[in-house]
């Protein structure tokens, strides 16, 4: 039986960051995953995180975890695929299913960094075929390069909901609709308004009835739901798809924990059945932590430091640092995991509706039901000018823990101050010089250049645009406003898409005058 100072299951972001934070202080780790690649949900996420610069903000997941492998191999973290962790004992003593054997291995300390698993419901024809995941769909898409299907209807409008449908998009689905239960989209509002402005409408307040198909999902019915969530009669629409893509939330893989023996407790506010556990990730189990989703639902921004903290506290349980580092050093960290938890989507928050920001700005109904601020609404916030000439109109509106628009700004027109989840404010005074770097640095696409002062009396309006294939200058077509309707004529005039926007290109459209604080997105036009 082979002895590690310490054992991590799972290699996605919250056990490759505790396995980092371990072996740099001079423990033999290893780190057991049961998949064919390390990196967990990261190498699926193709967006750009939010936060601040600590928090990775404004990088793509999959470099997120390219960084982390390299960093865990440069540690010297050995890593084992393919490595089903079926038991886990008292002792620390960790049973892995590994090359069709059963091997048995002991840790001083175990962390376990399982994750979640995908919550599903049952309606009819929920078994056919073409009834998937988001996270299946994920995985399909980013890992795979396979397209889950053409017409899509996903069910769910939280971030993952919102996220996986553009990257649906992205891929050459259409999304037909986006449906939820629930009265209030559940996603951050940047989300959801770049779907929006595609052309998806969104049906709160409405669920699955039916799955149309005998071998396979060929259309599907919704309907409204009223207060007791009972179908009300005559609101049933159907929808010609295949593809029924199901974003309902997300449960902690805890089973290894139970069976250990850890305390356990059911908290909705956590996402399920979780191990109690302190301000380290330690269980009742001494020795024994936990890190990630596995000990409640959160982003991976918010995993990755909790399996930092872990590593850390994992190593001053064994003794290799002194309670004074480990001190330094968790406090450090729980800084930067507080600033992740605070603003309108802080877990006391959860399930709320929050009716003003953090300054008093009144919150958009209409971008909580329908996925869009209102033309009149957009200029009520500070992050909306309409200066002369070149300036960024910042469309958000709501407390979200994000940063990078500040630090991309040189000409620092763009302020939010020492808190991320204020709102971002234009400094009118400030000269724009239209580099983009703001629109690019975006990680909710909600940053736009626009330029009323183009000479021919049109207005230039520059755009954040993640698909491909690129239009090329010259190229006309309409011009979408923020709810996805088609309003006026368009031309591409100039497109950037240099490095440092990483893989963000700036569309810059011209449209007429009137249009320039409405065009919102841009839609070829094909030829006959």
């Amino acid at each position: 039986m082979k002895r590690y100072d310490v054992i991590v299951v799972g290699a996605g972001p919250a056990g490759l960051s505790a396995a980092i934070e371990a072996a740099k202080r001079g423990l033999k780790v290893i780190v057991f995953d049961e998949n064919v690649k390390p990196g967990g949900q990261l190498f699926k996420q193709i967006h750009k995180f939010f936060g601040s610069k600590e928090h990775k903000a404004k990088i793509r997941g999959f470099k997120i975890g390219e960084d982390l492998l390299n960093e865990a191999e440069a540690a010297g973290v050995e890593v084992v695929l393919n490595a089903a962790v079926v038991g886990l004992y008292l002792d620390k003593e960790v049973v892995v299913q590994l090359n069709g054997e059963v091997n048995h291995f002991k840790g001083d300390a175990i962390i376990v960094a399982t994750g979640a698993s995908e919550n599903m419901i049952t309606f009819d024809g929920w078994t056919l075929p073409g009834v998937i995941g988001a996270g299946a769909a994920q995985t399909m898409m980013n890992l795979h390069h396979i397209r889950p299907g053409k017409k899509v209807l996903m069910l769910g409008t939280g971030n993952v909901g919102l996220v996986v449908s553009y990257q649906l998009m992205q891929s050459g689905c259409e999304v037909v609709a986006l449906v939820d239960a629930a009265p209030r989209i559940g996603g951050y509002g940047v989300h959801a308004a770049k779907v929006a402005r595609c052309g998806v409408p969104y049906y709160l307040s409405h669920t699955i009835i039916k799955a149309h198909g005998s071998d396979y999902v060929t259309g599907v019915t919704i309907g409204q739901v009223d207060a007791n969530w009972n179908i009300v009669p005559g609101s049933e629409k159907e929808f010609e798809v295949d593809t029924i893509c199901l974003a309902v939330g997300l449960s902690p893989m805890s089973q290894l924990l139970k069976m250990a023996g850890c305390d356990m407790a059911e908290n909705p506010a956590k996402g399920g059945y979780v191990p109690t556990c302190n301000s380290y990730g330690e269980t009742s189990i001494p020795g024994l932590f936990v890190a990630g989703d596995v000990s409640g639902i959160e982003e991976a921004s918010s995993a990755m430091i909790e399996g930092r903290i872990a590593g850390v506290a994992a190593a001053h349980r064994l003794g290799f640092i002194d309670a004074l580092e480990l001190e330094e050093k968790s406090q450090e960290l729980e800084r930067a995991l507080l600033s992740l938890r605070e603003g309108m989507f802080s877990p006391e928050n959860k399930g709320k509706e929050v009716k003003k920001t953090e300054e008093g700005y009144l919150v958009s109904s209409n971008l909580l039901t329908k996925g869009y601020l209102t033309a009149e609404e957009v200029l009520t916030y500070p992050g909306v000018t309409q200066s002369s000439g070149i300036h960024p109109v910042i469309e958000c509106s709501q407390n979200i823990p994000c940063n990078p628009c500040q630090d991309a700004c040189v000409k620092k027109c763009i302020t939010i101050g020492e808190k991320i989840t204020s709102l971002p404010v234009v400094d009118e005074t400030a000269s724009c010089t239209g580099c983009g770097m703001c629109v690019a640095a975006c990680s909710g696409q909600s940053i736009f250049l626009v330029n009323e002062d183009v000479e021919d009396g049109t207005t230039a309006v520059t755009i954040p645009y993640e698909f491909l294939p690129l239009p090329e200058k010259g190229t006309k077509g309409i011009a979408l406003d923020r709810s996805g309707a088609e309003i006026c004529q368009a031309e591409i005039v100039e497109i950037k898409n240099v490095r440092a926007f990483d893989r963000t290109s700036l569309l810059t459209m011209k449209v007429p005058l009137e249009m320039g604080m409405k065009a919102r997105f841009f839609k070829c036009v094909q030829e006959v």
